[in-house]
């Protein structure tokens, strides 16, 4: 799991609340250092890469402390489904506490130019939750169960910016109705493995990390 620079954490939690005003910008990063009492003109170097860097943080920080606020919850859940199922909702907890600065990301996020940076960062949500659920597969199986996930996550963060419910009963809900739809886990793991093997052919595995 990456661990965000303790810096950027603080000059990004500093920096929030000035999203929904501002958007993604240097200037509420520069607003939020003048409220703080700081130089406004260390916004040019906080996050030298501009909106991409502040959004990546964003969520790398979020799911940080989501597999955190997870861990004592699923420590005895023994079906895997339901220690995804709780990751994920510990991160929708985290999203919530900004969550108009999340549908601000998300609106971006969105956008063809920034295709490449919302692959990597379901990419990056994907493997986070399942590997705080405890996947430790290490052949075809870890491209399948991320697979998965990544054809239900991202629309579940969309229906989560409509949803009103405080406990976000309604989201997790849709997101088991997804999962259900793809047959569950396991069997859109064995379904996704034959398409998968019917085009490239079997593989022997995912290399170790």
């Amino acid at each position: 799991m990456s661990v965000v620079d303790p810096e950027q954490a603080a000059a990004l939690d500093a920096m929030l609340p000035m999203v929904p005003l501002y958007g993604w910008t240097g200037r509420a990063l520069a607003e939020s250092l003048k409220e703080a009492g700081a130089d406004a003109s260390e916004a040019t170097w906080r996050f030298p890469g501009g909106a991409p860097e502040m959004i990546e943080t964003f969520f790398t920080l979020s799911l940080d402390r989501a597999v955190a606020r997870a861990a004592p919850d699923i420590a005895g859940e023994m079906r895997l489904g339901k220690r995804v199922r709780g990751v994920f909702g510990a991160l929708l907890a985290e999203l919530a506490l900004n969550k108009e600065a999340t549908r601000r990301a998300m609106a971006w996020l969105i956008l063809p130019p920034q295709a490449a940076l919302s692959a990597r960062l379901v990419a990056l949500l994907v493997d986070g939750i399942w590997h705080a659920a405890g996947d430790q597969s290490s052949d075809f199986s870890w491209y399948t169960k991320r697979a998965s996930l990544a054809a239900i996550i991202l629309p579940t963060l969309l229906f989560w910016l409509n949803d009103i419910d405080f406990d976000n009963e309604t989201t997790l809900a849709f997101f088991d109705r997804r999962l259900k739809g793809l047959g569950g886990i396991g069997r859109a793991r064995v379904r996704i493995r034959k398409l998968c093997e019917g085009i490239i052919g079997p593989r022997s595995g995912r290399a170790a990390a």
